[in-house]
């Protein structure tokens, strides 16, 4: 039996990309959204996104939750 071709990454992909380019490139543009998805989650927890200053019913937090020090003016 003759030795299997072994086939890089590139080689698939370049393959692909001459067979099916509309896979390939909404594949690509899919990557792309779900990581700016992913980064603009991240960024709106870190920047405090569940704490909104204009909220439709009242929340009543102990005074010793992380997030009363937010809200507070001392």
């Amino acid at each position: 039996m003759a030795a299997a071709s072994r086939r890089t990454v590139g080689q698939l992909l370049q393959q692909g990309w001459q067979e099916i380019p509309e896979v390939l490139a909404t594949t690509g543009v899919a990557l792309v959204g779900v990581a700016l998805g992913v980064i603009g989650c991240y960024n709106y927890a870190q920047n405090d996104g569940d704490n909104k200053k204009y909220k439709m019913s009242y929340v009543v937090m102990r005074p010793d939750d992380p997030r009363a020090k937010l809200i507070r003016k001392d």
